[in-house]
């Protein structure tokens, strides 16, 4: 969909940040854009690695339907080729020969069966998947069913907007916030990109925004990054959006680097606090009180969670049922 042709049969892709400068018979970075005799096409158009029935807690999105289940699917590829990737068997291969097909009617079709409430594209990079979501995505509104994107935030404000009419949820990683980071973590040199396209998701298109940083020792847990990230958050998506702090685990070109101790995502939750979120959480630590909502305003709880087991005690709406106050829920 999103492409410039160019003299000598070149194209120039539009759906991601690279914005891959492709000869004939050449694909992008992503492996699933392919430039045919002058025309760009997607490879992997409804061809799924991966699907489930997920709690939305899991992409994770405390503060999005809590609660409910938002049936997920991946595809192959990705634009991000992170070192330490829990979905490398995925997102770091080309479409192999026993990928499966699901179009768009029977995606929707299985959200209904397994009861649903919402489609959640996930466990690689949905902006790749461009053309499918699209398609998707209009499906699933005319189903009333929720949309998600779980996001590396690499997509172009041209594919954004494609798909913005008909996407609720941007949870977007923000990995890092330094140019050394990012080129160590994937090669990524213009990440502040990344930063406006979420800004952009969530003043145009009005969609709920949540931050995810997977915290790796060494690299990006330095008080001065989280700050950084924390800060950014507050003033540009607002207070009460929710910042997860991740746990990482050895994988991959990572797998020599410890997995995070709990101290320092703990002291990441201290950090954004300090910098004035309502809302810090701690992931991939199932049973800590920091998994948990409270309300700013009365300390009373809000939502309980254990893992992916939820309970929700204390909403009223978008509200603190106790006191009044506004939690920023979607439900």
């Amino acid at each position: 969909m999103l492409y410039e042709a160019l003299p000598g049969g070149k194209v120039r892709c539009c759906v991601c940040q690279w914005r891959c400068l492709i000869n004939p018979g050449k694909l992008g970075v992503c492996h699933m854009y392919i430039n045919r005799d002058g025309t760009l096409y997607n490879m992997n158009y409804a061809e799924v690695s991966s699907m489930a029935a997920d709690h939305i807690e899991k992409k994770p999105l405390f503060h999005f339907f809590p609660g409910t289940y938002a049936f997920s699917l991946g595809s192959w590829g990705c634009n991000f080729h992170c070192k330490g990737c829990q979905n490398w068997e995925i997102s770091c291969v080309d479409i192999p020969r026993d990928s499966q097909q699901v179009l768009p009617e029977k995606e929707i079709e299985l959200a209904k069966k397994y009861n649903c409430q919402g489609v959640a594209w996930t466990y690689n990079e949905p902006t790749i998947w461009l053309e499918y979501t699209l398609d998707s995505a209009r499906l699933a509104k005319e189903n009333n069913l929720y949309t998600v994107y779980v996001t590396n935030g690499y997509a172009t404000p041209e594919a954004l907007d494609t798909i913005g009419p008909w996407l609720d949820a941007w949870r977007v990683d923000v990995k890092g916030f330094t140019d050394g980071f990012y080129r160590q973590l994937a090669k990524i040199s213009q990440w502040r990109g990344i930063l406006e396209v979420a800004r952009r998701a969530k003043e145009k298109w009005h969609m709920h925004v949540e931050v995810v940083t997977n915290i790796i020792p060494t690299m990006n847990d330095d008080e001065e990054q989280l700050r950084n990230i924390a800060t950014w958050i507050r003033n540009d998506l607002g207070e009460l959006t929710p910042w997860h702090v991740t746990r990482f685990y050895p994988m991959r070109q990572f797998a020599n680097v410890p997995a995070t101790p709990i101290s320092t995502l703990e002291k990441a939750y201290q950090i954004g606090k300090e910098a004035g979120l309502k809302f810090v959480y701690l992931g991939n630590v199932p049973g800590h009180e920091y998994e948990n909502t409270v309300c700013y305003s009365c300390g009373r709880t809000i939502v309980r969670r254990i893992g992916y087991d939820t309970q929700v005690v204390g909403l009223d709406g978008s509200k603190c049922k106790f006191c009044g106050a506004e939690l920023n829920f979607r439900t």
